[in-house]
């Protein structure tokens, strides 16, 4: 095949929404149809640039599309006085370190043990230290909130001053533990020191309000939980963040520092847009998706010598699965770790880690209980296939 070809051969020859996909970090994102017919309108680079105001070239400011509209309204969803759409989460944890430092400088932020590698890089890229506080033993991983006054003395007593910023994983990625950030956010204002919410996994997938919860700033993915494709990101802010994080620069006073003039244009953005209000919706039928993750976890403990970690009764969608009996029948099986994800694509089943088995993650957001039965019998199903006993 020509190099050039292998490019348009992308297109795959399977519907990934015509079977179940248990992916986790997809789960949230998966596209809702109006999105899918948004982005082929918009799929040009600059396709949403043609009504930008000459005299304030800003992509909040634009009008048709509605994206001026649209930031007013996911402020509103999200409780907060201003918002923006950057390229990723990550992104929006970098802005927030680099201006804060700027305003409040400092060398170190504090952050929960269970956050995602790309808080690390943002604080190192913004040349902060990170000091972390430990989450309890298996199987639960339970944060103490108490660890962050801790971590912040600690930085005291190293520095000689508070951190420029504390930061809380609201549902982390490895357990899907939704942790406590009100009680987090107390202990930071306590100190006066600015709270970052990283809500990449419920933001969009859950009710989340900014200031029910105390924050000051929050991060969130939309192509993790706002059924939009990537990159996009998203950043809500207080009104005195806004002063500190929208800072405009000194050459265009009309453009935003921190976001280099203007972040996602096209078809990301027209994305999010068009499933704004599926993501509304969607929000209000939370409890029932928590219902069927724990039905799940349950199921799957049926297994013998396998256990969801992380909190329980479940709390969120995202569930850690550690399976010895699962694992031992890999040790055995002439394709390895890889027999579980074979099974289960047999059966229209994906997102399990090909490879894993001892553990693994998977996501039931979003499934028909139809679907979620059908999960659990199938991996009930390989169990016995295999002679592992369940109950």
């Amino acid at each position: 095949m020509d190099r050039l070809q292998r490019y348009q051969a992308l297109v795959r020859d399977w519907a990934p929404w015509k079977v179940i996909n248990l992916n986790p970090i997809q789960r949230g994102g998966i596209l809702s149809p109006e999105a899918r017919k948004a982005i082929v309108e918009y799929a040009d680079g600059y396709s949403v640039c043609d009504w930008c105001p000459p005299k304030t070239p800003r992509l909040d400011r634009i009008e048709r599309p509605p994206i001026h509209d649209f930031y007013n309204d996911l402020a509103t969803f999200l409780d907060a006085d201003a918002t923006r759409v950057v390229t990723r989460c990550r992104e929006a944890k970098f802005i927030s370190f680099l201006m804060l430092k700027r305003a409040r400088g400092g060398r170190y932020v504090v952050v929960d043990g269970l956050a995602h590698y790309s808080t690390f890089l943002a604080a190192e890229l913004c040349g902060l230290q990170v000091k972390t506080v430990p989450v309890g033993p298996e199987p639960e991983f339970r944060l103490d909130p108490e660890g962050y006054h801790t971590a912040i003395e600690a930085v005291r007593r190293e520095s000689g001053e508070l951190p420029t910023a504390v930061l809380l994983t609201h549902v982390d990625p490895t357990y899907g533990n939704l942790q406590p950030a009100r009680e987090v956010a107390k202990i930071a204002h306590d100190y006066g020191i600015p709270f970052i919410l990283n809500a990449a996994y419920t933001a969009g997938v859950m009710p989340v309000s900014l200031r029910d919860l105390g924050c000051d700033i929050l991060t969130s993915s939309g192509h993790k939980s706002w059924a939009a494709p990537a990159p996009t990101g998203i950043l809500a802010l207080t009104e005195e963040m806004v002063r500190i994080v929208l800072q405009p620069s000194q050459h265009s006073p009309v453009k935003e520092l921190a976001l280099l003039g203007c972040t996602v244009p096209g078809a990301p953005l027209i994305g999010l847009m068009a499933s704004f209000p599926h993501v509304v919706q969607r929000v209000q039928r939370w409890e029932e998706e928590v219902k069927k993750a724990e039905w799940l976890a349950q199921q799957l403990e049926r297994i013998e010598g396998t256990r969801v970690l992380g909190q329980r009764p479940r709390q969120h969608h995202v569930l850690h699965v550690r399976s010895e009996g699962l694992h031992q029948i890999a040790k055995r099986h002439r394709k390895r770790g890889y027999f579980l994800y074979h099974e289960l694509k047999k059966r229209g089943i994906v997102g399990i880690q090909p490879g894993l088995t001892r553990h693994f993650k998977l996501s039931t957001y979003g499934l028909s209980w139809e679907e979620v039965r059908k999960v659990a019998t199938a991996f009930l199903e390989i169990a016995e296939q295999y002679g592992i006993r369940t109950t």
